[in-house]
């Protein structure tokens, strides 16, 4: 069978004869002619086969031989004239309703179905936008201004744009769920069920799942009527033209293995797929180090650095690219002659998206699986869900170690078989107290003076307790000058790391003890402040010549003139309030006398 065979127009059958295309794959030939009847359709098919032009082309078709609905009337499903401009929402342009929307599970799926809308469109252009999370939205904003009949959206960011009214789907006539499977098992199901209620009922549906599960079955049941099945390969089956074989060795050789499979040219150019993002990034780190160009793609890494990694493996600029699961769906590589599978997934299912990035279009591939003793469960899993077992293969002098027990997989991340939460035994063995983990040791607190610590705190209480009995450290010293930096000195005698404090080292004795009150004019530091006397200051009292930083007489009672001790408990440290001493200084501010 060939294209002309599917009622194709001649602008997209030359449109396909550009990309080099004569014949349909299967699930072309079988899911065309029913899109074109205006049916729903459900779609098994394999990552690879062809799936993403067996919706878009009858799409096109449809957009270039039918005006928008209701345009007969001379409106649209907004409720205005065709040719009318959109109104004005939260003082800006208004947006045009879309007429088909996709969703996609991942933001390089978005970009490959809406760069297939431009290439099979070429000769007939439609205007499209992808719609994905992890870029700016005001491109995006811009972009569904400009009235696009086709959107491409994972659900996520669309959901965002719905409540910031950016994007209008009163008028969607086809909707596409591609990759199905994929977006119920990252938990996309209650962002579809919210989308699927803001369609209009009246449309076309489309279905196109790798696996069917329950889940799958439900989702269709919901939203399908009446559809049309193609089931184009076998379910749960790889491509046909994609050679597997197993490899088996340690856990802790699996990195000199693939080194080894490099360097004798077994494996030039590979997609390696890891378990979790931090395994991606150290295998990506260990390859390089070894000489390998390489690079990450996982979900962590922004929209840039995901384009920019992508395009240097497909120019060859880097031969490994380390991916995880957010690869698995969406990269669309020509020629890809390998995946290595570094780790083995979890879910069986997603073997077949990670192997079916090689062999596609025709070409054949490699998918060569580095498997430890640790997998065993998971290459069985595997093989069950295929049908049959997986050819073995030993390279010498990488032969497992038979006396090597398994671990649990959970315990372990990527990148060279370390572990990722050693047990507690070895935790114990280090020394560590059994039971807690260890608490790192406080430091003492440093004296503001250089006097008090940590351990001059009451029992119980927040507050220091100099000034509950114990006399007052001396502080007749002038207060040190300088610029910012950190103290000369800590609490504990030592001298602290980091710069020495500018300007020139103060003469005299230290100053101990806390930080004391505010200091006047021609006040020593830590000394009481003088009375005013008939509204005006006073000379400055006479000091014990014992340096007792009291600022009262030998002799004198605390309480007598020093600070209000009694009071705040803190042995004179703050000048006494006076009656009328308040409103003369706030005379002396308004620059009158106080009466």
């Amino acid at each position: 069978m060939s294209f002309d065979q599917l009622g194709l127009t001649p602008e997209l059958l030359r449109a396909v004869a550009d990309q080099g295309y004569t014949e349909p794959t299967p699930v072309q030939a079988q899911a065309i002619p029913h899109v074109l009847a205006g049916r729903d359709l459900l779609a098994g098919a394999q990552t690879g086969t062809g799936k993403t032009a067996a919706f878009v082309l009858p799409i096109l078709q449809y957009l270039h031989a039918n005006a928008p609905r209701r345009a007969a009337v001379g409106q649209t499903a907004g409720g205005r004239p065709v040719d009318a401009p959109p109104p004005m929402r939260n003082g800006r342009p208004g947006v045009r309703p879309a007429r088909v929307l996709v969703l996609v599970p991942t933001r390089e799926l978005a970009l490959q179905v809406e760069e297939s809308v431009r290439t099979y469109g070429a000769q007939h252009p439609v205007r499209s936008v992808p719609i994905y999370g992890g870029v700016g939205y005001e491109p995006q904003f811009r972009a569904l201004r400009a009235g696009p009949e086709i959107v491409v959206a994972t659900p996520g960011r669309l959901l965002d744009h719905i409540s910031q009214r950016t994007v209008d789907l009163s008028a969607i006539e086809i909707l596409v769920l591609d990759e199905a499977d994929r977006m119920l098992d990252m938990g996309f199901i209650r962002d579809i069920r919210k989308i699927l209620e803001l369609l209009p009922a009246q449309r076309q549906n489309l279905l196109f799942s790798a696996t069917f599960n329950n889940e799958i079955r439900n989702l269709a049941a919901a939203f399908l009527h009446d559809p049309a099945m193609v089931q184009a390969t076998p379910r749960n089956t790889a491509a046909p033209l994609v050679r597997q074989v197993v490899i088996r060795v340690d856990r802790e050789r699996k990195r000199d293995l693939l080194r080894e499979l490099v360097a004798s040219g077994r494996v030039d150019q590979a997609l390696v797929f890891t378990r979790t993002k931090h395994g991606a990034n150290k295998l990506a780190e260990h390859l390089v180090r070894d000489g390998i160009t390489a690079a990450a793609i996982h979900g962590n890494r922004s929209q840039s650095q995901r384009v920019r990694a992508l395009e240097d493996f497909k120019k060859g600029r880097v031969s490994m690219l380390v991916a995880t699961e957010v690869a698995a769906r969406g990269l669309d590589i020509e020629e890809l002659p390998h995946v290595v599978n570094f780790e083995l997934p979890m879910v069986p299912e997603d073997y077949l998206h990670r192997i079916g990035r090689t062999g596609r279009a025709g070409s054949t591939g490699d998918a060569i699986s580095l498997v430890c003793v640790d997998e065993q469960k998971l290459l069985r899993d595997i093989e069950q869900l295929l049908g049959r077992p997986i050819d073995v293969e030993v390279i010498e002098g990488y032969e497992p170690d038979r006396s090597i027990r398994p671990q649990p997989i959970r315990l372990r991340t990527a990148g060279g078989g370390e572990v990722a939460h050693a047990p507690m035994a070895s935790m114990h063995r280090a020394g560590r107290p059994q039971g807690r983990p260890a608490i790192r040791p406080m430091p003492p607190r440093p004296a503001v003076g250089g006097g008090e610590s940590r351990s001059s705190f009451r029992a119980g209480s927040s507050r220091p307790s100099f000034g509950g009995g114990a006399p007052r450290p001396g502080s007749n010293a002038p207060r040190p000058m300088g610029g910012p930096g950190p103290r000369p000195f800590a609490g504990d005698g030592q001298r602290t790391m980091g710069p020495r404090p500018s300007g020139q080292r103060p003469s005299g004795p230290r100053p101990g003890g806390s930080r004391p009150g505010p200091v006047h004019a021609g006040q020593s530091f830590g000394a009481t402040p003088p009375r005013p006397q008939n509204g005006r200051p006073s000379h400055p009292p006479h000091r014990s010549a014992g340096g007792s930083g009291s600022g009262r007489p030998p002799g004198q009672w605390r309480g007598e003139g020093g600070g209000n001790g009694a009071r705040d408990g803190r042995g004179g440290g703050r000048p006494a309030s006076l009656p009328g001493e308040r409103f003369a200084r706030q005379g002396e501010r308004r620059g009158g006398r106080p009466a």
